[in-house]
């Protein structure tokens, strides 16, 4: 039963008691007002749930009495009933936020369906999503196995994103946590996946494995480049899927969008993630080809990426691809540059091949470990969700991008390095000294590492990883485990636990999107 006050006023209220009658059989209590003074004047006293107002009555009209009852209380649901279907009264009951509009004659299924979706359209909506939820979870339970294919988990990683973002909007649902719990179940499958698979991959012809970084360029920005188009190849720097799917519907105005889903090759981060995008090379082959970006070793992790644009114009040139005019590259670290990318706009649409580089999400990531407001703003997905969807429509990006929108011959290639992850459990990690200080990921010489939250990498040839010296090894963390040192384990472990980080093997740091952008 409803329970709902309904006040409806009509100066012909007496030619509908069968309307009423059938309301109040379903639960609704009704008052009645056959003038709009006198609907006034009960809803001063009664505070009903609802109002059905007449448009046109004698005296007072139903536009009229909308501007009375709005003084009396701003938010009262208001259902217009009228006899006109002139555009320009609909327009204006509109404009004066009625919550629905029903043109005369009425039928009484006619005013319970407006009501049902003014008051229950939350509930009836709740109820399907937690019953397609249940289904679906069961669906996805049941499949999770070591014999699931590359397809499989990338269909995987597009549902757990697409259901974060509709639990983002829809709070109330009771599922949020178990489904946090089950991505944590997932993950646990996955890293198992991963590791049992991923060398395999590797070794395997581009033709026969799953697409990943190495690939992504010769796949999704070289065909356009061949025919005669010219291509912006974007890369948001530490963009979750997820994160993706909070923005990609403010783009739907200006382009067709066709999103896929590829892995990030490990580590899941910046210096090899990024650079495969770029020179289309796993790390060890980039180092043998171009051993100044590795000369330096670990001293210096802020070199391995300064050469993306020399890296880009030599996968052209193995590609066996002749451009018209040269690349154009630009990273944007900060507002400034950003203001630079705008300013400079043309100059990037003009050319046959431009790439962007946005920095924005890996230096909050960073940062957000040194900032208590940070940490505030996003204390966990949903609220690393909403930065991204505070960010982008207010980024000089995504100024780019509206401009860019009215090249018609322009391709936008977006896309990511590689995603991030909370870390959540610390685990203990082995090394000496001069051992890389990421939490994710480590090299050095003779590693070791607690096998339930990291896996050890003897053999970085095998995994075309980097070699620094003859006992180079590798950790490589899984799930939501972080690396620590087992010195005042505890203290750290206390220090990193919730940061951001990437570089381990899991659903969000290694199942990213590629976005396809073209104009209407």
């Amino acid at each position: 039963m409803s329970g709902k006050t309904v006040l409806w006023i009509d100066d012909e209220i007496d030619q509908l008691r069968a309307h009423i009658k059938f309301l109040e059989k379903r639960g609704y209590k009704v008052l009645v007002a056959s003038s709009a003074p006198d609907g006034i004047d009960l809803i001063k006293i009664s505070s009903p749930d609802v109002v059905l107002l007449d448009e046109m009555m004698p005296g007072m009209d139903g536009l009229s009495a909308i501007e009375k009852i709005r003084e009396i209380d701003k938010y009262i649901p208001i259902i217009m009933v009228t006899k006109s279907e002139e555009e320009n009264i609909m327009e204006e009951a509109i404009g004066r936020q009625i919550a629905d509009y029903i043109v005369k004659p009425v039928n009484p299924l006619q005013i319970l369906t407006s009501l049902k979706k003014l008051f229950d359209s939350e509930r009836i909506v709740a109820e399907r999503l937690t019953r397609d939820y249940t289904q679906e979870y069961q669906e996805i339970y049941e499949k999770l196995s070591p014999r699931m294919s590359p397809e499989d988990w990338l269909e995987i990683g597009r549902w757990l994103a697409e259901w974060d973002v509709m639990f983002d909007q829809r709070p109330d649902l009771a599922l949020g946590e178990t489904h946090k719990e089950f991505r944590r179940e997932v993950n646990a499958e996955y890293s198992r996946y991963i590791i049992d698979n991923y060398v395999d991959w590797i070794h395997k012809p581009s033709s026969e494995r799953p697409t990943l970084s190495v690939d992504v360029f010769k796949k999704y920005v070289v065909p356009h480049l061949r025919n005669q188009k010219r291509v912006m190849f974007v890369v948001i720097d530490c963009m979750r899927y997820d994160q993706w799917l909070t923005v990609e519907n403010m783009l739907t105005d200006y382009f067709n969008l066709k999103t896929d889903l590829y892995f990030s090759i490990l580590p899941s981060a910046t210096p090899y993630a990024r650079n495969a995008l770029f020179s289309g090379l796993f790390p060890r082959e980039l180092q043998k080809a171009y051993p100044k970006i590795w000369e330096k070793g670990q001293e210096d992790p802020g070199s391995h990426n300064r050469y993306e644009h020399e890296l880009m114009d030599r996968q052209l040139d193995r590609l066996g691809i002749t451009l018209p005019g040269d690349t154009k590259y630009i990273k944007v670290l900060d507002p400034e540059e950003g203001e630079s990318l705008v300013r400079r706009l043309d100059t990037f649409t003009q050319a046959p091949l431009s790439a962007v580089v946005v920095n924005f999400l890996d230096i909050l990531a960073h940062s957000r470990a040194a900032s208590d407001i940070l940490k505030e703003l996003s204390p966990d997905e949903r609220g690393y969700r909403a930065v991204m969807r505070a960010w982008f429509p207010n980024s000089s990006l995504f100024e780019a991008l509206r401009h860019a929108s009215r090249e018609k011959d322009l391709v936008i290639v977006l896309t990511t390095d590689h995603g991030s992850i909370i870390g959540r459990k610390g685990i203990k990690a082995y090394g000496k000294r001069d051992t890389s200080t990421n939490l994710r990921y480590k090299y050095g010489d003779n590693l070791n590492v607690d096998k339930k939250g990291g896996i050890l990498i003897k053999n970085p040839e095998e995994w075309k990883l980097p070699i620094f010296g003859v006992t180079t090894n590798y950790i490589i963390a899984k799930e939501d485990y972080y690396l620590v040192y087992p010195t005042n384990f505890n203290e750290y472990e206390k220090q990193y636990r919730n940061s951001i980080l990437h570089g381990g093997i899991s659903v969000e740091e290694m199942i990213i999107p590629v976005v396809t952008m073209m104009s209407d």
